[in-house]
């Protein structure tokens, strides 16, 4: 069995002694440790210049080898290139992408130091996967530094439509570099079906079927394979976990009173804003749920050095306040809103808690936040899933509350419908998604991707 690569813009501390929080960088360790392999990229630390030679660390049979990046690195292929540019773009919201030739550059920078770092480390029979949109032209440069390994690629935000992508300086340049992968994993049917009119339309790819292309005298393969969850696992810490004194807490102050849940990263595409006014409309045109329904909103932290996500921040703090000073009484208050980050167990055990997970992005990959609400309910008294249309698990769980979220009176009423929604009902919608979440699982889509991606040769430039 060949030895397995990883490369990602973050690799997790092997040091640390907290378990990795997220379910993905289980999942990759597991692989790892399965194959034997190295995990590459940055370590999450900025340095007074540029270093070009990694630093390996062994645990748990895995090599990690990652790198600092320098402030200037950070600021251009960070924040800039990255998530002023391409998250934007790719998240369908031009109006937010804040073009600049010097970010640019710095992801063209990093890429190129990133191929420069990793090019000494590998081993001729190594396959490598390459992991999200900050490293798109990375086989590109490994290819011109001779690596001939295989190489795939895994997007986990959406692709967009040709028609907004053309919007994005430098786009035919990414749709190039993506080429040189050997295969490139998408979250849905439609993202992959973006990329091929993409790629056929801007690059002249030669779509010969749905998954198969080819580009310059090279052959690539596309695939459809949606990141899934542990369930077995985020059933189990669910369960332990709603006992836990800060958990207990909550539920000693709310009463009878239903708990509606939101937990996301602060970030303009979650539809935070959406979400809050469309809470202000339930309460607005069900009056029967005032004083008797709560909405938790968990939202973590996130690039607080870009001036959007600052913003955003402090309108959904004045939102709050103003749906609270309208509706609240003396001992009840309609929306309790965190920016922190919680533990991963205490999530679980929320979840659990909640009647309703109100999940609303305006655009996502996938979104886990839902395949972990629904992992976490009681089977025998679960809690309903309000999804959004537009968010990559709408493909696999149809039997949630669909929403719009661009329509606050769509999403008032899904979430007065899901609180009362008879249980027979709540039963039988849990195990559809359940079946659905065990047949895609964490496990089941790092050895699908694998498997395609060692399978059969096709040529490699």
């Amino acid at each position: 069995m060949s030895r397995l690569v990883v490369v990602s813009n973050r690799v997790p501390n092997p040091r640390a002694t907290q378990p990795q929080a997220g379910g993905l960088s289980v999942a990759l360790s597991g692989a790892l440790k399965r194959r034997g392999g190295m995990w590459f990229g940055w370590d999450g630390q900025l340095s007074q210049g540029p270093v070009s030679r990694p630093r390996i660390e062994q645990a748990d049979g895995i090599d990690y080898a990652t790198l600092p990046l320098s402030r200037a690195d950070y600021d251009d292929f960070y924040l800039g290139y990255s998530n002023a540019v391409i998250w934007p773009v790719f998240h369908f919201n031009l109006g937010a992408m804040d073009y600049q030739r010097s970010h640019s550059e710095g992801y063209a920078r990093v890429n190129a130091l990133f191929a420069d770092a990793l090019t000494p480390l590998l081993e001729p029979d190594d396959t490598l996967w390459v992991h999200d949109y900050h490293l798109m032209p990375l086989a590109r440069e490994l290819r011109e530094r001779g690596v001939r390994q295989r190489i795939g690629f895994f997007l986990h935000i959406p692709f967009p439509d040709y028609d907004v992508l053309r919007a994005m300086p430098g786009h035919r340049q990414l749709l190039e570099d993506l080429c040189r992968f050997d295969l490139l994993g998408f979250q849905t049917e439609n993202d992959r079906h973006a990329f091929e009119e993409s790629a056929s339309l801007a690059v002249g790819a030669l779509v010969h079927e749905p998954g198969r292309l080819r580009h310059r005298n090279r052959e690539l393969r596309t695939g459809v394979y949606p990141v899934g969850v542990d369930v077995d696992e985020l059933a189990d810490i669910s369960q332990r976990t709603l006992t836990a004194p800060r958990v207990r807490r909550l539920l000693d102050g709310l009463g009878e009173r239903d708990l509606i849940i939101g937990v996301d990263r602060l970030d303009y595409s979650k539809g935070l804003e959406q979400r809050f006014r469309a809470f202000e409309t339930l309460l607005q045109d069900y009056a029967h749920r005032r004083g008797h329904t709560v909405l938790m909103q968990i939202a973590s932290p996130s690039r607080s050095s870009i001036s959007e996500y600052a913003d955003l921040r402090q309108r959904l703090e004045g939102l709050t306040g103003h749906i609270n000073g309208t509706y609240a009484d003396l001992d009840w208050a309609p929306i309790h809103y965190l920016n922190k980050t919680f533990a991963r167990g205490s999530l679980m055990g929320l979840y659990r808690a909640a009647r309703v997970g109100l999940v609303t992005p305006l655009r996502d990959g996938m979104n886990l936040v839902a395949k972990e609400y629904v992992s976490s309910q009681d089977p025998e008294n679960p809690g309903v899933l309000v999804l959004s249309e537009l968010a990559g698990a709408a493909a696999e769980l149809e039997a949630a509350v669909l929403v719009n979220p661009y329509d606050l009176d769509s999403i008032a009423a899904g979430v007065n419908t899901a609180l009362a929604m008879p249980l027979p009902e709540r039963r039988r919608r849990h195990a559809q998604m359940m079946d659905v979440l065990r047949a895609n699982a964490i496990d089941v889509w790092e050895a699908r991707f694998m498997a395609d991606l060692t399978g059969p040769a096709e040529s490699a430039d």
